[in-house]
């Protein structure tokens, strides 16, 4: 009888953990790419007051699964390899603004990619120059400087130079109650080089253990600190 008990609970432990792994690593099923509803909700109050003011958000990029940022990935690093690049050569272009598959926050369903959809605009939007100066969504971002608190979110990849990992990005918010809890059970459940060299992720054969554990530091925790908890 303790053996049958011990087993059912070894069972739903494992069970567990590959459900837990894959909600943070972007492999559960999500057809429609919703959003946490804790997190659409939070969003829906903020977008309903920015309208107040003339600002229209519009998320350009919310939940992204892991078979789409592997897209990503595998794109980008065809396009380095056909330049000669040699494999952490690869890597470090690509994670100046794109995660590797199974790392990216957007898998949470708790972070949004924004722009101001009353503002005209052209080309490509997520770029740090539309976001200051004279650009079409400066508007927007001095509302979310001011007000994003408020409702939950904070900016991600801040402009700081001390921080560390990925570009500043403007346009990215995270809901802090439900991302916090993500980013620590992130840190704390996955075995970031196996379950890399597990996957079928261009170049991960080739990636050197040091520059993917380097990427852990710099990059998952190079965050704005309220993010962390």
């Amino acid at each position: 009888m303790m053996r049958f008990i011990g087993l059912m609970f070894l069972f739903t432990l494992t069970t567990t953990t590959q459900t837990g792994q894959k909600e943070l690593t972007g492999q559960s099923a999500n057809p429609n790419n919703l959003l946490e509803k804790e997190t659409q909700a939070a969003f829906d109050l903020m977008k309903t007051a920015a309208a107040k003011e003339g600002i229209q958000l519009r998320v350009v990029s919310g939940y992204r699964s892991f078979t789409r940022q592997t897209q990503i990935w595998n794109r980008k690093y065809k396009k380095y390899e056909s330049q000669g690049l040699e494999p952490d050569a690869i890597f470090d272009k690509i994670v100046e603004y794109s995660t590797v598959p199974g790392t990216s926050r957007h898998h949470w369903g708790t972070d949004i990619d924004l722009i101001d959809a009353n503002a005209t605009y052209s080309g490509d939007v997520l770029v740090p120059s539309k976001f200051h100066g004279t650009g079409p969504f400066c508007k927007l971002k001095d509302w979310m400087e001011k007000h994003s608190s408020a409702y939950d979110f904070e900016i991600v990849y801040t402009m700081n130079e001390n921080r560390t990992g990925f570009k500043y990005e403007p346009w990215h918010y995270s809901y802090v109650p439900l991302s916090r809890k993500r980013y620590n059970d992130y840190l704390k459940n996955i075995d970031l080089v196996s379950f890399l060299r597990s996957e079928a992720i261009m170049g991960m054969d080739k990636i050197s253990e040091e520059r993917i554990h380097r990427y852990l530091e710099e990059h998952i925790k190079g965050i704005h600190p309220k993010l962390k908890g």
